[in-house]
């Protein structure tokens, strides 16, 4: 094993624990919605901490590794999609922090019927699948799992378009819970981009394994149909 081989396994080894800890993020904060357990959302917050230091340590590690063995081809293509995914991960750990946040802001737990009717809970549980999912199709180098995204995203975006009319619903129905009520349309509106930054994710998958630019592709496409 060359020098670059060696750099380019332990980068790609830091950017599976980095996504396994954000996966983990996203799964502990479901749970600390459901079960409004505070010490859990405490935990997510503090591990958010973990999760900027790899962000830290990967950029820092593919500058390096540009710097001194100018990667080309696939080899350049990994470092390149490294850099993309790891700044998405970021930002996905971001907004697990910002849902456990929100739970703690709470003054009570979350009415059941509330989580129900706005359906926040379906939502977090696809947005934790996209994640995991991008997981496993850049580890199993499988571009046919990576293109799945594309599709489930839009059932979040689907929940969020109908947020304000349910959240409102809610409002009606349990007045006491009007503080939980708003605190749960703020979370539905972070969860949404959760599917966004998981197609970024699959773009730089689709990009390292197959050499394809997928983002412009879909932009042309779209502005051909109006």
């Amino acid at each position: 094993m060359t020098h670059l081989q060696s750099e380019l396994k332990s980068l790609k080894g830091d950017i599976l624990e980095m996504w396994q800890l954000v996966v983990n993020q996203l799964n502990k904060g479901k749970e600390a919605l459901t079960n409004f357990d505070r010490d859990l959302a405490e935990e997510v917050v503090e591990n958010e901490k973990r999760v900027n230091s790899f962000e830290l340590k990967i950029d820092r590690d593919c500058e390096n590794i540009f710097a001194l063995f100018q990667p080309v081809a696939t080899d350049l293509r990994l470092v390149l999609a490294s850099l993309k995914i790891c700044n998405n991960l970021e930002r996905i750990g971001d907004i697990a922090c910002s849902v456990a946040e929100f739970v703690l802001d709470a003054d009570t737990d979350f009415n059941k019927s509330i989580l129900e009717s706005t359906k926040i809970l379906e939502m977090y549980g696809v947005a934790n699948e996209m994640v995991a999912d991008t997981l496993e199709a850049f580890d199993q180098e499988d571009t046919r799992l990576a293109r799945t995204m594309f599709k489930r995203d839009k059932i979040l975006d689907q929940i969020d378009q109908n947020a304000l009319d349910r959240v409102e619903e809610s409002i009606k129905n349990h007045p006491n819970q009007v503080r939980n009520s708003l605190l749960v349309m703020s979370m539905i509106r972070k969860l949404e981009r959760v599917g966004d930054q998981s197609k970024n994710i699959a773009e730089e998958i689709i990009f390292y394994f197959e050499a394809k630019v997928v983002k412009h592709k879909k932009k042309k496409q779209k502005e051909g149909d109006e």
